[in-house]
């Protein structure tokens, strides 16, 4: 068995390679090849959690297994939010495969899947982004959305000043962007054709009066059903769009606080970004459509990722 550190997986897995395969992972969870189960989230202490996860691409596919440990408060910044390892399995031999470095492959595959969604969800001449936090993730989400659309400007909020301007500097620098330190989520999505929302919130920070008409919005910052960043009436106004329906169901806060409430029905969530990836179902029906692609995050996106840095260190590309 190998080990991949997080230099090698920033080496061997870039946004545009890794987009495609969350594309055809997604895809194939939700035609049915996969298996996979529920996460398991155990509370630890000071706010942090530990994960496990597990599943397999399906007949002839890789398979394998997610241990991460999730630190929202940190008081050093340079150590990340999410630690911990993939193990990905040999399909014909059964054997341990190769361990990743989960933290770096998380945070690409997060974005990279993002960046699949808003490039099936938001119009076409989206070109306004509007990111909402100011981790590891609101960097990755903005280099993965320039994939994907011809982004015109960014708008970055905080709920440290400091922070976002620099990563407004940082931003600046990588892409030769114009990025902009907002000093409220308001200014941040006024007028914005995409928004990411990957805050550490506990309580909404996102009304559906702050979000124009026909925007696209990448819910990913609360991974379980506590935390929420976005309103009962934005959920509502919106076409609601899971990674994996049964997930979103089970622990998606925002979809599951807006059914307690009675703010939607069962029927909101439309399903999953692979059913309309396959044409089972449509994504964006009108210009003015205010699409939300729910981001739990999938052990399948994983362990897609993982095959793929796997197989393409071996091929020594």
């Amino acid at each position: 068995m190998i080990f991949i550190d997080a230099a090698r997986v920033h080496e061997l897995l870039s946004y545009g390679e890794c987009i495609p395969v969350m594309r055809d992972a997604m895809a194939r969870l939700s035609a049915g090849e996969t298996e996979q189960m529920l996460r398991q989230i155990l509370p630890v202490d000071q706010g942090r959690m530990f994960g496990v996860m597990a599943g397999t691409m399906g007949p002839g596919g890789a398979w394998g297994s997610k241990l991460v440990s999730v630190t929202p408060e940190r008081s050093d910044p340079s150590i990340p939010s999410h630690q911990g390892v993939v193990i990905l399995f040999d399909p014909e031999t059964g054997a341990p495969a190769c361990q990743v470095e989960a933290g770096a492959l998380t945070a690409i595959r997060t974005a990279s899947a993002s960046a699949m969604a808003t490039d099936v969800l938001a119009r076409g001449d989206a070109r306004e982004l509007a990111i909402l936090g100011t981790g590891e993730q609101a960097h990755h989400h903005a280099l993965a959305m320039l994939e994907v659309r011809k982004i015109s400007n960014i708008r970055i909020w905080g709920r440290t000043a400091a922070k976002a301007e620099a990563l407004c500097q940082t931003l600046s620098q990588e892409t030769g962007t114009p990025v902009k330190a907002c000093s409220s989520v308001e200014d941040a999505v006024s007028g914005a054709d995409i928004i990411c929302t990957v805050t550490a919130a506990r309580d909404p920070i996102l009304p559906a009066s702050c979000v124009k008409p026909g925007a696209h919005i990448n819910l990913v910052g609360s991974s379980f059903d506590g935390p929420r960043e976005i309103n009962d009436d934005l959920v509502a106004a919106s076409r609601f769009f899971a990674d994996s329906s049964a997930s979103v169901r089970a622990q998606g806060a925002e979809l599951r606080h807006a059914l307690k409430t009675g703010a939607v029905d069962e029927t909101h969530l439309i399903g999953e970004i692979g059913e309309v990836i396959l044409g089972k179902i449509a994504g964006r029906l009108h210009a003015d459509d205010v699409t939300i692609y729910n981001s739990l995050g999938h052990i399948i996106q994983d362990i897609a990722a993982a095959a793929f840095i796997f197989e393409k260190g071996r091929a020594g590309t």
